[in-house]
């Protein structure tokens, strides 16, 4: 069975990058625009954009920057647009952090099972994570995808047993059940609300306090007598 993993919030962190960003990007604007819902404001713009942008800090970091315009009726001083782009560099070039027992239960797993990853995104930036994370030689298959569906599983998955691992509802969970495979939700500190959705209770869907919770599950379950 192919184990494929989602990447952010799954095997490292990410979205606390994200609202670490979001605060900065708030304190920089609040002098030009009290009381603007910016967060609200900006959560909006990010979600109308993902059709143009896809994901990722790019799509985000312009995101901001209209956001920027729009709150200050076009009046947001240079200096400030400056920064915003500096803002989203600095996530470009953020460390990769993983989680808690990641790196010992892909190590030990890869010995005896196919490990993917599955991850949506900016191609470079991922392309990057994956590299600086030291699990890349771990995985034989990493495929950087612009959406998660039921028919982007079918398609890498084919007819092949698979378990799909992530935190994300709305991506890793419901779409592989859909398609077909088996699923394992491990939820991230938390969830972006784009990525979050309820999840039903169903026989092929299982979840894990954590990824090092994985070997267990798959020794129990999955493993012929």
């Amino acid at each position: 069975m192919i184990l494929a993993f989602d990447a952010d919030d799954t095997l490292w962190h990410n979205e606390s990058v994200f609202q670490m960003t979001e605060a900065r990007f708030a304190d920089l604007l609040a002098p030009y625009c009290e009381g603007s819902n910016l967060a609200q404001r900006l959560a909006a713009t990010e979600k109308r954009n993902l059709a143009l942008y896809g994901y990722g800090v790019k799509g985000f970091t312009l995101s901001m920057i209209e956001t920027a315009l729009e709150v200050t009726e076009q009046r947001v001083p240079q200096p400030l647009l400056a920064d915003l782009l500096h803002l989203g560099r600095e996530m470009l070039a953020h460390p990769v952090d993983l989680l808690p027992g990641v790196e010992e239960t892909i190590e030990s797993l890869s010995a005896s099972h196919t490990l993917w990853i599955i991850t949506k995104g900016d191609l470079f930036d991922q392309e990057r994570k994956v590299a600086a994370s030291g699990l890349g030689e771990h995985f034989t298959q990493v495929h950087i995808v612009s959406e998660k569906s039921a028919g982007t599983y079918r398609r890498l998955f084919g007819d092949r047993p698979a378990m799909m691992i992530g935190n994300s509802p709305r991506s890793d969970i419901l779409p592989a059940l859909e398609a077909g495979a088996n699923a394992v939700h491990i939820p991230y500190e938390t969830t972006w609300a784009h990525e979050d959705a309820p999840l039903p209770d169903h026989p092929r869907l299982h979840r894990l306090p954590s990824v090092t919770a994985l070997p267990e599950l798959l020794r129990e379950t999955f493993t012929k007598p």
